[in-house]
């Protein structure tokens, strides 16, 4: 094995300098980054052989204070992350890019957390990084101030975290052609079942929504706020229909599939039929939308490559790329099924 000039083991630094490449990219090829060449792959795993270097992760996270783990942050309650499939697909994404690296992925739920213990922990040193999804308004005394590279799932709520790194789709474009859709079908009466509005993919959609009905000489004002979650949907859509009468809507754009379940049943409970009474939208095109009554026409949102794209982006902050995108703006598209 070669040595370097102290008579120790080689380093990630001598790797570096026999492939002409600079640390960060040593670090990329040997944690399995796939934002690397083939051909600078090749050099550096060429240095890897000639120099025989072996990481030793337990030695390199005592010099560095690196963990090897990332931390998941989701400020839910545990029904909701367990309950919306919307998470089970972030995860997947996440894990696809987790498995082909030397990180572990410790997961915290957290609704609420007076005693501050998610950001005690970030700043303990057990993570050298952090995913964070589902953020509301408030949510910001959790990652205050906080030294380790963080990641976020979807735009951050205004004042989270300044110039932070996010992976997100255009929420109000994509609503807008849910909405659009409805006005093509002929639709005049279209109301909105919307996200929690402390979350900025709730107001997003929202806005989305009113932009087109607005554009169409529609009225804007059908709206109630959901929470996410098939109950919250339930009760808003009875909330709308009591408002305006059983009648007074000929279309939903709900912003979430799991919601548009609940909607779905409110209409069925109400002897409106779907799509002939009441046309609906929804969004995701997540496992719910096939696997109700009525198959859910949806705007599809990529939730597995959207986790995917967080931890790679994540796993090259760490490595200290200074070539990390802060923004990441993933496609949509419209899904069209039965309900509309």
């Amino acid at each position: 094995m070669a040595k370097d000039a102290s008579g120790g083991a080689p380093t990630l630094e001598m790797v570096a300098r026999v492939a002409g490449v600079s640390r960060a990219t040593v670090s990329r090829v040997v944690n399995g980054s796939p934002k690397v060449s083939p051909e600078v792959a090749a050099a550096v795993n060429d240095a890897v052989k000639r120099l025989r270097y072996v990481p030793n992760r337990a030695a390199r996270s005592l010099a560095s204070r690196s963990s090897n783990a990332i931390a998941l942050v989701v400020p839910e309650d545990v029904t909701t992350f367990f309950g919306d499939p919307y998470f089970a697909e972030i995860v997947k994404g996440i894990m696809s890019r987790i498995d082909d690296s030397d990180y572990v992925l410790n997961l915290l739920v957290a609704s609420s957390d007076p005693r501050h213990k998610t950001r005690t922990y970030l700043e303990s040193g057990v993570v050298d990084g952090a995913l964070v999804i589902s953020h509301h308004t408030g949510d910001e005394i959790l990652l205050a101030d906080s030294s380790v590279p963080l990641v976020f799932g979807g735009r951050p709520v205004d004042g989270l975290v300044a110039g932070a790194t996010y992976v997100d789709v255009d929420n109000e474009a994509a609503a807008a052609v849910g909405t659009q859709h409805l006005i093509d079908l002929g639709r005049r009466r279209i109301g909105t079942i919307t996200g929690p509005l402390d979350m900025r993919a709730g107001v997003d959609r929202r806005d989305g929504y009113r932009s087109a009905v607005t554009a169409a000489g529609l009225p804007d004002d059908l709206v109630e706020s959901g929470d996410f979650t098939a109950e919250g949907a339930a009760a808003a859509t009875r909330r709308l229909l009591d408002r305006v009468g059983d009648d007074g809507v000929d279309a939903l754009f709900v912003a979430s599939d799991l919601m548009a379940s609940g909607a779905l049943a409110v209409l069925a409970e109400r002897g409106l039929h779907v799509p002939d009474d009441v046309a609906v939208v929804g969004f995701d095109d997540s496992p719910v939308a096939t696997r109700l009554p009525v198959a859910l026409t949806t705007v599809a949102q990529p939730s597995e490559e959207q986790g995917r794209t967080m931890a790679e982006l994540l796993i090259r902050l760490i490595s200290g790329d200074d070539d990390v995108p802060k923004q990441t703006i993933l496609p949509t598209r419209l899904v069209v099924r039965e309900s509309a």
